[in-house]
């Protein structure tokens, strides 16, 4: 079916019947409960099921009375019900005897609904039983099931209460780890591979432990997904590539996911074995800088966009040049470690050191947050915001000043490795003019003056007259 059947609406018809303070029925949900055990009871035979164990079909008016308990799930008082009667004991059972990806999908769909309060998801995350066995639903061939997974675990990682719970019996099944590579590598689902993505960027937000085991993990082969009871050996995994294989996917169809794959990304960057993964991955890191350079210089923020553009994609935009930054001041420092042990002059000889379009587009950014800023100044001095809306507004200033920061940083070490050649080529692309230059240098002084200076010198031999002009307009930089 492509949706669920909207829950009963009836009322019970019976006093004393209702669920709670709604209209559905004590008796008909405990009526589906019992069905749902005598569908996986070992005395119980169904035709469907071949000796070979083939997954079956769920039972058209079975499926829409299970749909319609999914559904009412969503009420705190009917989940409580549900709670009382055993049912994630009756799912257990079902995730254990069922071959019915379907039933298993919605029995994992109710659970993921019970869990958004706080004590059901408590009593559900401390089952260590069920715990394992919901972790053991990663390593299912059916994505919608996968799905429901996915959603399930990231409702009880958001929940403070039992997030570390979750948290410790991840780290201690290694098979997660395949799981999610497999997904993250293999999946052309996008709204899997988004929820999915969700969980690892909330893992790792929550536990670096957890994410230097990931980023050191990919050394043995492992059992993995299968579509029958035979084990499939699984490729041996690398988180980087896997996490780029699913930004890939989701990049076109889905902005929100790509930002949770660049966040990912930012975070690796916040310990040195996650860079050396980037920067040290065979093909050097050029694949991770192909793909965020594409994305800066072609798809975000583009010249044919309003300024405006800057405050819709700031996270995503900050992620990347933070990923990007580590990259070239990892590269940089290989180099100069390079030079200094065979005392040769350094080339600047790797793929992406002194790529024009790219400062290009980091002026172009910080020629937004300009217009925006001047806006957001006028709009302040023609009607006086309400409180809750200056609160809006402080908050939007300090993302924006987060990526303006990351991007000054990223641009002024790119202009400070700048030969006369690449200044030129800047000024023949057009990407380098006094308009683009004077952004620079109004947004990188006075915090990155030596930088500003020694790009002053190199374009002194490439434009002379530029030059001057420069030095006419920020007066710091006269010698």
């Amino acid at each position: 079916m492509d949706r669920n059947p909207s829950p009963p609406s009836s009322e019970a018809e019976e006093e004393g019947d209702a669920v709670g303070n709604t209209v559905y029925s004590k008796h008909w949900l405990f009526s589906i409960l019992t069905r749902l055990i005598e569908v996986i009871s070992p005395e119980k035979t169904e035709p469907a099921v071949s000796p070979e164990g083939i997954q079956t079909e769920l039972d058209e008016e079975m499926e829409n009375d299970i749909c319609k308990v999914w559904d009412m799930s969503m009420d705190e008082d009917v989940a409580l019900f549900l709670q009382e009667f055993n049912a994630p004991d009756i799912f257990m059972g079902v995730f254990a005897k069922s071959k019915c990806p379907r039933l298993t999908e919605i029995c994992v769909g109710i659970l993921g609904n019970m869990a958004c309060f706080q004590d059901i998801c408590m009593s559900i995350s401390k089952d260590e039983n069920l715990g394992q066995v919901l972790l053991q639903r990663l390593c299912d061939s059916d994505s919608p099931t996968l799905l429901e997974t996915s959603r399930l675990l990231l409702t009880c990682l958001s929940q403070p209460e039992v997030a570390n719970v979750w948290v410790e019996r991840i780290r201690e099944n290694p098979s997660v780890y395949d799981c999610v590579c497999f997904i993250m590598s293999s999946s052309t689902n996008v709204e899997l591979l988004v929820k999915v993505g969700e969980v690892v960027d909330k893992l790792f937000d929550l536990d670096e432990e957890l994410m230097l085991n990931w980023i050191k993990s990919g050394t043995c082969r492992s059992v993995g997904p299968s579509v029958d009871d035979s084990p499939e050996e699984l490729p041996d995994f690398k988180i980087v590539p896997c996490i780029l294989e699913a930004a890939k996917q989701v990049r076109s169809d889905n902005p929100e996911g790509l930002d949770v794959y660049m966040h990912i990304l930012q975070l690796l960057t916040t310990v040195d074995e996650g860079i050396q993964a980037i920067v040290q991955a065979p093909d050097g890191g050029k694949e991770t800088w192909s793909l965020l350079y594409d994305l800066v210089c072609h798809e975000l923020c583009q010249p044919d966009d309003p300024p405006i553009i800057v405050q819709e994609q700031k996270t995503v935009l900050a992620s990347i040049l933070s990923v990007l930054s580590a990259m070239f001041a990892s590269q940089t420092e290989q180099e100069y470690t390079k030079m200094r042990k065979s005392n040769v002059k350094l080339l600047f000889s790797f793929y992406f050191i002194l790529d024009m379009p790219l400062i290009g587009s980091l002026i172009r950014i910080l020629q937004y947050m300009e217009s925006c800023g001047k806006r957001s100044v006028d709009n302040s001095k023609e009607s006086e915001q309400e409180e809750t809306g200056r609160a809006d507004l402080n908050e939007e200033d300090f993302h924006l000043k987060i990526l303006k920061d990351i991007c000054c940083e990223l641009l002024s070490n790119m202009l400070q490795e700048l030969t006369k050649e690449n200044t030129l080529e800047g000024l023949h692309q057009g990407h380098l003019n006094e308009q683009t230059c004077s952004c620079a240098f109004q947004n990188l002084l006075p915090l990155y003056f030596a930088s500003v200076e020694s790009f002053l010198e190199v374009l002194r031999e490439a434009d002379q007259t530029l030059a001057d002009n420069l030095e006419k307009r920020f007066p710091s930089l006269k010698v």
